[in-house]
């Protein structure tokens, strides 16, 4: 199938994407399940942007600058935040239902979250994501130029590469190339392999441009606020075809999930806390129980960055040996909680805690993916023909740590460039895209190889890689990841696709990419933290990885 554009994810970053697109490009929106399962609609606490006349772009970049640790690149946090307005003003005009405060200078009630100097979150009440994402989705599903393709899972790439890289007596014709000192043809996205999951068969997307908005990669850690389809794909993916990806050991863990045996990855907004939610020693910490301890850690407290609030709980939880700590906003009126928290009230209230009277028991749990695949300003990656736009990306706005709410915010605003980019590129060709082959693969003889190694993976990953590390555990967690890396090839060479298989191979790259980022890091600075080198070096650098050199 030939498309001007293939986007492969339908999170706020996709969905917007083609909404720009479609205008004027045939789009292709591929979902690894359907449209609303990523995790765009999980997100409660709202958008960051500038919108009253007490706060001012300056400000809002300052308080990115600050929480980045000095790893922000301040021209592209400029850029999204001067963009800020026009974006939001966009999703107002599509319809999205923003909490109204008619005394407010815009009409729209602002929150304020931890990081942020001024009230500038806009939200829907606490379930902002699901009511960007049911908006933007019903003008998707109305578009008569975009087409949809759900349950479809993204394979690998197609570069000009790979398609060089056919037999040509023994030597590929790359490979004869490079020995015989011409320059190979420069390298080239032409589009993606898919696996669809209904049919079983794979199909094959071709496209002018294609783009990654396949958010981050939480599923590689055991516990995360994330949902399942958060498997790092479109990052695993832009490495094998070449692009460079940066700062993968930032990985951002929400202070605040809740703890319950049946509440699976379900998170408490950082808005809580921004409303006046203080976090407490439970009764099980003896005489100290109902004791507040964040100013003992910040003397921001509750509203210091996130990285602070985690590293502070997962302090307290081992110096104690707690399961969890309690965040209490149980002093705010029923009616003020209802009005502005209604999805975590309800949702809590089917677990037997009642906010209105009780505290929440709450534990950290891996959120978000601050590094990515290197883009700039518009979306564009190493390869031509290839942009990346979200999660999966590293445009160098959340450096060290991304701030509350500034992440539904890049996906608008380098969504809106990167359609603005390809909207101005020239018509190119798209040779014909050979269809993938299975002729020498048979069916998986024992499905369990799959659960054991995605289990053992994520359960080392979080035990060694996740808000404390050391250099030793980092170590033993490569070493691990180099085993599995070799069992999940053989198997992806000898035996037919799966989902299950797409995912936990994508899972092994990323969390390689993980491991080898944080062993470069010699400092602890925002969100990585290693007890073998506490301090923070004088100046700040990204860690780049590069793939390497394949012919």
């Amino acid at each position: 199938m030939k498309f001007d554009v293939a986007i492969v994810g339908s999170g706020l970053a996709g969905l917007s994407v083609a909404l720009h697109l479609a205008q004027t490009r045939t789009v292709a929106l591929i979902s690894k399940r359907e449209l609303k399962d990523g995790a765009s609609s999980w997100a409660q606490g709202g958008i960051a942007a500038v919108l009253d006349s007490g706060d001012s772009h300056a400000q809002h970049v300052a308080d990115t600058l600050v929480a980045g640790a000095g790893l922000c690149d301040e021209a592209a946090t400029r850029f999204i935040v001067e963009n800020s307005r026009a974006a939001i003003d966009w999703l107002i005009e599509q319809g999205v239902p923003f909490t109204r405060d008619e005394s407010a200078e815009l009409g729209f009630h602002l929150t304020r979250e931890g990081g942020h100097s001024q009230r500038r979150i806009i939200h829907a009440a606490d379930a902002t994501g699901h009511a960007v994402q049911m908006t933007l989705e019903q003008k998707v599903r109305a578009h008569p130029n975009i087409s949809l393709f759900e349950h479809h899972c993204a394979i690998d790439l197609i570069t000009a590469g790979k398609l060089a890289e056919q037999p040509a007596g023994g030597v590929s014709k790359r490979a004869s190339a490079l020995r015989s000192g011409k320059n190979a043809a420069p390298d080239q996205c032409y589009g993606l392999y898919a696996l669809d999951e209904k049919s079983g068969k794979v199909v094959t997307f071709a496209a002018e441009h294609t783009v990654l908005c396949t958010g981050g990669a939480g599923k590689v850690y055991l516990y995360t606020t994330n949902p399942d389809t958060a498997t790092g794909d479109g990052i695993a993916m832009a490495w094998r075809a070449g692009c460079r990806v940066s700062n993968m050991e930032f990985i951002q863990f929400h202070p605040t999930c809740l703890y319950h045996p049946y509440a699976k990855s379900f998170l408490i907004s950082e808005a809580v806390r921004g409303e006046g939610g203080v976090l407490k020693l439970p009764p099980a910490a003896g005489s100290a129980g109902g004791t507040r301890f964040m100013p003992e850690h910040d003397q921001r407290g509750e509203l210091a960055p996130r990285d602070v609030v985690a590293r502070a709980i997962d302090y307290e939880m081992k110096k104690r040996g707690l399961d969890y700590v309690h965040l209490d906003i149980s002093h705010q009126s029923p009616e003020f909680l209802k009005e502005h928290f209604p999805t975590i009230y309800a949702r809590c209230l089917e677990f037997g805690i009642d906010i209105t009277r009780e505290p929440i028991p709450v534990v950290p749990a891996a959120h978000y993916t601050c590094g990515g695949v290197v883009t700039d300003a518009s979306g564009r990656t190493d390869l031509p023909g290839l942009y990346a736009v979200g999660e999966a990306t590293c445009t160098g706005l959340h450096g060290a740590n991304r701030l509350a709410s500034n992440s539904l915010l890049e996906c608008l605003v380098i969504g809106s460039a990167c359609a603005r980019d390809i909207d101005r590129q020239t018509a190119k060709s798209v040779p014909k895209l050979p269809d993938w082959d299975e002729s020498r693969v048979s069916n998986a003889d024992e499905e369990v190889v799959i659960a054991h190694n995605w289990d053992e993976l994520r359960r080392f990953m979080w035990n060694y890689v996740g808000i404390v590390r050391t250099t030793k555990r980092l170590e033993r967690a490569q070493h691990r990841i180099n085993l599995l890396k070799d069992e999940i090839d053989e198997y992806y060479r000898n035996f037919r696709i799966t989902q299950d298989l797409l995912e936990l191979r994508n899972l092994v790259d990323v969390a390689s990419l993980i491991v080898a980022s944080a062993m470069s890091r010699q400092e602890s600075r925002g969100l990585h933290f290693s007890r073998d080198f506490p301090g923070t070096l004088p100046k700040a650098l990204p860690s780049v990885l590069t793939p390497p050199c394949k012919t």
